[in-house]
């Protein structure tokens, strides 16, 4: 089949696969029941959050239609790819996992392998898919995830690939469960899409323009995950500053969070992610004055230089960067910072290079996620010319790094001694206890046993390690 746009209103949309999961489920009973066996699903998750929390509402899909879900992908009756197109080395695995099930389809042709996500959006992607792995069986793209059920449905009866990707994005589909992840802490979409077009990135393209939830879907949804459990929700959104610009209400980020924050029950609040272009003083006075709201704010700057900053389209320069964290650090003395960091742009200078590193030193990050550029097809950085040296990005990337590493350990070490406030999340992977995250978003180890799962403690830390603490529980 192939690639097509079929939309139809969101709430029919709903109902309709509501009825198609069911059909699925009854042939799945008869499946089981023949197989002797329940059927097994697994879904590979690429990317960011978004994807993260669309995972989870493939995972309630699936399991509404009978399938148990697997940890493992050996094995499996159905198996799903969400995939990223952020970051090359994301589109080369999810090329290389379906390259290996080649031959796990041939012993079972029975299993369904499906692909969705961000790289589903771009027509090449498709179209190497449809020519290289014939032995797909469904593709659809971000906009349509809730067609899932239908498509799966249709498959059955294809010989061929089923492909259905929406080129452009639709109203914002309400109602979809999610089986969540972790029951103590929550993601909740506010916003859809982006409107910023930076120059290096695929987002907008993937993910449509930026479309804003109703306040009130945001609020049940909380009220919901709160009374389910939940003790801390992030917020999601591409660009969660700018959410509300497509409401008939007057509302925006800031009017939200402080919504937000009157759920009782609730106990913290996080977003991500913002930009700087449009991060406002009403919002950080909603950040600093809503108790829930935690001391931790993530504002991606990619580059320390103006110059670079124009070529990336970003629409601030490193001087407003700097007035915002200056405000953030006054209102709140005890916030932590973190961002994202691009090294080796098209046409990269050693003196643009520079200018990041002394705006890293500046800004003293708490924690930061560090990209080398890779080219991206359909991105107007793709086509720009003195594509940087491999070689040189590397280096730069390893200088970057271990000067944020260096002021992440010396910030680290400043805690100790302090008693902090910790949601305990698990099991320690590093300890006979359990870990957790302060406020600032520290990951804390702790002795304790699995009750402790669930509670906010207060730890005094006792020792700083290179990203992460432990300390005591008081």
């Amino acid at each position: 089949m192939s690639r097509v746009e079929r939309k139809e209103p969101a709430t029919e949309a709903i109902l309709k696969n509501q009825a198609v999961m069911n059909q699925v489920r009854s042939r799945n009973d008869e499946v089981v029941e023949s197989l002797g066996r329940p059927l097994k699903a697994h879904i590979i998750t690429y990317g960011c959050q978004m994807n993260e929390h669309d995972s989870e509402k493939l995972h309630a899909m699936l399991k509404n239609m009978g399938y148990e879900i697997s940890p493992f992908r050996d094995g499996v009756d159905l198996i799903i790819f969400n995939t990223c197109c952020v970051r090359e080395n994301a589109e080369l695995k999810v090329y290389g996992n379906l390259g290996q099930l080649k031959k796990a389809k041939r012993k079972n042709p029975d299993m369904v392998i499906a692909v969705c996500g961000c790289m589903m959006q771009q027509s090449h992607v498709v179209d190497e898919i449809k020519r290289k792995y014939s032995h797909v069986d469904v593709v659809f793209g971000t906009h349509n995830l809730h067609n899932f059920p239908t498509l799966l449905n249709e498959s059955y009866d294809q010989k061929n690939i089923l492909v259905e990707v929406w080129d452009h994005e639709g109203e914002v589909v309400e109602g979809l469960e999610a089986d969540r992840k972790y029951g103590l802490k929550a993601f909740v979409n506010v916003m859809y899409g982006c409107n910023n077009f930076c120059t290096y990135c695929i987002v907008p393209y993937t993910r449509g323009r930026e479309r804003s939830r109703e306040p009130q879907a945001v609020i049940d949804e909380v009220k919901e995950l709160v009374a389910n459990g939940a003790k801390e929700i992030t917020l999601l959104g591409q660009n969660v500053n700018s959410y509300g610009k497509t409401l008939e209400e007057d509302i925006d980020f800031a009017d939200l969070i402080r919504r937000v924050n009157t759920i009782k029950g609730l106990e913290r609040i996080r977003f991500m992610t913002s930009h700087p272009k449009d991060i406002s003083d009403r919002l950080i006075d909603a950040i600093t004055e809503c108790e829930h709201v935690c001391e931790h704010v993530h504002l991606p700057v990619q580059a320390g230089s103006n110059s670079l900053l124009k070529r990336m389209n970003r629409k601030y320069t490193k001087e407003h960067y700097l007035t915002i964290i200056d405000k953030l650090k006054s209102k709140m003395p005890n916030v932590t910072l973190s961002t994202d960091m691009i090294v080796g742009f098209p046409g990269e200078t050693d003196e643009e290079f520079a200018e990041t590193m002394e705006l890293i030193k500046k800004v003293e990050y708490d924690s930061a996620f560090t990209f080398i550029y890779s080219v991206r097809k359909g991105t107007p950085a793709a086509e720009m010319d003195n594509q940087v040296d491999e070689a040189v990005k590397s280096e730069r990337f390893n200088v970057m790094l271990s000067e944020i590493n260096r002021i992440i350990k010396e910030k680290n070490v400043t805690m100790i001694g302090q008693t902090l406030e910790v949601l305990v999340e698990n099991q320690s992977l590093k300890s006979e206890g359990v870990m957790g995250r302060t406020r600032g978003h520290h990951t804390v180890n702790l002795n304790g046993d699995a009750s402790l799962i669930g509670q906010l403690v207060m730890v005094k830390i006792t020792e700083a390690r290179g990203h992460s603490l432990v300390g005591e529980l008081i």
